[in-house]
């Protein structure tokens, strides 16, 4: 990448939604709105985490995703709100090559983490329905520290090697990005080179970030499934279940989504229709994890409900006590 970017390299200019004036404003309301709703749902979520007297691994899990998401959206869209509110040439807002290449890397390297760890969350639902007598065992702090761990420099590294291909293509002609953000595709799609090597890099991501992870959650699953139906009282299996759909209702939304977005050919890649799609990506798909998680587990809702409990000044508690007396 050392070769691609230099000090002397011209950048690109990102479009946004500059060739729709009258709607940007809109489209910055609503970012906005969906931004901060995120922001702060993911911060309570890691408040909850904080004020639980315990912690069991699928709350340390669901703090890691949460801190994760809250990162993943910082990355982009802070970028694109002040590119939406500040007054926009008609050919975009110019972008260095080393600021598009951090954006790319951390973008993928954040999304690449959070694929490992959803990994590792199916694992610990696949211990604790499969072989619940031995999960306090399996499933330890220690483990679950390192499983984190080994998710984040996963997905950092893979994207790295991503970005590294990428930035070391030929981009001449128009370096206008149809986009908001230095998104994959829309690099690619600047590229000047034609051959299907080109896409080697992506398609090598997408089995390591999207595919294996993948592979092994519906594996997780399956014997998951085959235990449920194993279970001869209702009631059981409706609760074991019930602990595996908010992982699965994230689990669907993120990889349908990525999939969607990055699993296809270069030849079917549409600028324009694609930018529409990450901003529903980037901005809306975020704002979900935390309203599926905080409604479906008992554990963030009583953390939430610590966290933001009231508690009186000494002062009041002490009268209290007093008039009590």
């Amino acid at each position: 990448m050392a070769s691609a970017l230099n000090a002397s390299a011209p950048g690109f200019l990102l479009q946004g939604f500059s060739e729709f004036p009258r709607l940007r404003p809109v489209l910055f309301l609503l970012l906005l709105a969906a931004h901060l709703a995120t922001v702060t749902g993911n911060l309570l979520i890691l408040a909850s985490v904080a004020a639980a007297p315990r912690r069991p691994p699928m709350l340390l899990f669901l703090g890691q995703l949460s801190a994760i998401e809250l990162g993943y959206t910082l990355v982009v869209v802070p970028r694109a709100l002040v590119d939406l509110a500040a007054p926009s040439p008609a050919r975009g807002r110019p972008i260095s090559w080393w600021a598009c290449a951090v954006q790319m890397q951390l973008f993928v390297g954040l999304g690449g983490a959070e694929c490992f760890l959803l990994a590792a969350m199916a694992y610990d639902r696949y211990v604790a329905i499969c072989h619940p007598l031995r999960y306090p065992a399996v499933v330890t702090t220690a483990l679950c520290a390192r499983l984190v761990l080994a998710c984040c420099l996963g997905g950092l590294a893979v994207s790295l090697g991503l970005v590294t291909a990428i930035f070391r293509l030929p981009f001449c002609g128009s370096h206008l990005l149809v986009h908001f953000f230095c998104d994959i595709t829309a690099l690619l799609h600047l590229a000047c080179t034609r051959s299907y090597v080109d896409e080697l890099p992506l398609l090598g991501t997408c089995l390591l970030l999207l595919l294996l992870p993948a592979s092994f959650i519906l594996a997780s699953y399956g014997a998951l499934a085959t235990a449920l139906r194993r279970l001869r009282a209702p009631g059981g299996r409706h609760k074991a279940a019930s602990t595996c759909a908010s992982h699965l209702a994230v689990t669907f939304l993120h990889y349908g989504c990525a999939t969607y977005m990055y699993v296809r050919p270069k030849a079917a890649y549409t600028p324009r229709r694609d930018r529409t799609l990450a901003l529903v990506y980037t901005g809306v798909t975020p704002l979900l994890y935390p309203l599926i998680y905080s409604l479906r587990n008992r554990e963030v809702t009583a953390g939430l409900r610590r966290a933001l409990a009231w508690r009186p000044w000494p002062s009041q508690t002490l009268g209290k006590a007093l008039v009590g007396a």
